[in-house]
């Protein structure tokens, strides 16, 4: 795949550059059209313009009237984030309008019983593992097979970390956060949580976004890179359940895919870096270590993931941030968590680590840089498995940047970005001018799904627990299994001459 580019589009309204980051494989030379549609519709329109890379240019923002101080913690047990003093009949209004923000992300288990099944889950996701077509339906048994495999270890690292995951605790606290500040900028909202492979799942927040009656949603992952397993995968799931819904089909809409560009996000990342590089003894000699989360090269170089490109520009834009301040430190970018025998983004987190070591890096200081929040890759991964491998591979000095988490200044630009998609909700670009305004890149998911998946596969019912018996399901697998079997053996028989058909003078022919 080419790299990555990025469009500079001037508004005759503005002195400044709106910089955007497109979300089609580069190969297509053009942008999406910015604009909201339905996750439903079909149609299509073009928008193109000159495309080159740019340095980053700083995006101007409304200051906040107050910083949020801290973060509450919502309880674990509470789902979906809504007012705990508005029903549902006084949902929140803005000009007649009910606004709903729908948060993604990618969920966790939250006690130690819950890891097979979301493993399950994780691995029967067709964004997670793309099986060819014609075994296409060894994507539930594969990811049974793999979940159970997988369950033992991974419940080790969950026991260390506490006994579960503590993504939604905190993804829900993320969301309180965000709410609060989107009514401190006079924007009353409800802010939901849609989880892809837990509890609460995307579902379970779309039917609550339906009971409250929201009629503008804006859809928000929480992946600041775009990528098809993990914003897509989510996207591609509400496409299906808006596709079959006649009040989400008319309930007005729009996404942003990415944000890893926004000015908030970049300061905010460069302040947890530069705070964490004071607590070396010789901050400039610390070698900032971003560690992000791989994906197969496959689905970078066949598939057109942007993911690649848009990391490494996400890396630049902070180091370019840093140099800013006068942090000049030499600076490398691995992936890390890869799975299974296929290659995947190199170089890997764990073999620079100990290249690191051999070269004579002393002091390493790694930044989590595709997470906003904490939990088994960070907590388990990174600050026990991969500091343990530094120091043994010679590195004395290690630290870990902390995830964005509630940061003040992370969740103000989170809301900035909803504010600022929000004219864009359900109405098409009457112009190229009018499309120029928004400062986050805004498109029809439609378009941006079909560039990467035009199969558009179905997917498969989030498992809560996994039901063991002889049910109507088990039988159509193990049907499916035995027949698999079956053609294995005639395989070997047909291809050796030697087995049991042989024996028996069913397939003398072939001796």
């Amino acid at each position: 795949m080419a790299p990555g580019v990025t469009c500079r589009l001037i508004s005759p309204s503005t002195p400044h550059s709106v910089t955007y980051s497109p979300w089609l494989p580069s190969k297509t030379e053009q942008m999406l059209p910015t604009r909201s549609v339905s996750l439903c519709s079909s149609q299509r329109a073009s928008s193109s313009c000159h495309c080159f890379r740019p340095k980053f240019q700083p995006h101007p923002r409304p200051k906040s009237s107050s910083l949020l101080a801290r973060c509450s913690v919502v309880s674990a047990e509470q789902s979906l984030l809504t007012s705990t003093v508005q029903q549902v009949s006084t949902a929140p209004l803005v000009a007649g309008e009910k606004i709903g923000v729908l948060l993604l992300n990618l969920g966790g288990p939250e006690t130690l019983e819950d890891v097979q099944p979301f493993l399950f889950n994780l691995f029967a996701d067709p964004d997670i593992i793309r099986l060819p077509r014609l075994f296409r339906f060894l994507q539930k048994p594969l990811a049974q097979f793999i979940s159970v495999a997988r369950a033992p270890k991974s419940k080790e690292g969950y026991a260390s970390i506490g006994g579960g995951s503590p993504l939604r605790r905190i993804t829900d606290a993320q969301a309180e956060a965000l709410k609060e500040a989107l009514w401190e900028k006079n924007v009353p909202a409800n802010v939901y949580v849609g989880m892809r492979y837990w509890h609460p799942f995307t579902e379970e927040a779309i039917e609550q976004i339906k009971r409250d009656g929201i009629t503008k949603l804006v859809v928000l992952p929480l992946y600041p890179q775009f990528s098809i397993s993990t914003s897509g995968s989510s996207l591609r799931l509400l496409e299906s359940i808006f596709r079959e819904d006649e009040y989400l089909v008319n309930m007005q809409h729009t996404v942003i895919p990415s944000w890893y560009q926004r000015e908030g996000y970049i300061k905010a990342m460069a302040d947890l870096i530069q705070k964490e590089l004071e607590n070396f003894e010789y901050p400039r000699e610390v070698m900032i270590f971003f560690s992000a989360h791989g994906v197969p090269l496959a689905y970078v170089e066949e598939a057109g993931d942007p993911y690649k490109a848009e990391m490494e520009e996400c890396v630049d834009l902070i180091m370019e941030e840093l140099e800013k301040r006068k942090i000049n430190n030499a600076y490398t970018l691995a992936y890390q968590s890869r799975v299974g025998p296929v290659e995947w983004l190199k170089p890997y987190t764990d073999e620079t680590i100990i290249e690191l070591g051999r070269k004579g890096v002393k002091s390493l200081l790694a930044v989590p840089i595709s997470f906003v929040s904490e939990h088994i890759e960070t907590l388990e991964e990174i600050d026990v498995e991969y500091k343990e491998l530094a120091l043994e591979s010679g590195i004395q000095n290690w630290g870990r940047v902390p995830a964005l988490g509630c940061e003040p200044s992370f969740i103000l630009d989170l809301a900035d970005a909803v504010i600022e998609s929000l004219p864009y909700v359900g109405a098409m670009a009457v112009s190229n001018l009018e499309a120029r305004q928004s400062l986050v890149p805004l498109g029809s998911v439609e378009e941006l799904l079909a560039a990467y998946d035009s199969q558009r596969r179905e997917l498969p019912p989030p498992v809560v627990v996994w039901e063991w018996g002889w049910t109507k399901s088990a039988e159509t697998w193990n049907g499916r299994a035995a027949m698999l079997a079956v053609l294995v053996l005639l395989v070997l028989e047909v291809t050796t001459g030697e087995g049991f058909l042989h024996q028996w003078g069913v397939l003398p022919f072939f001796h």
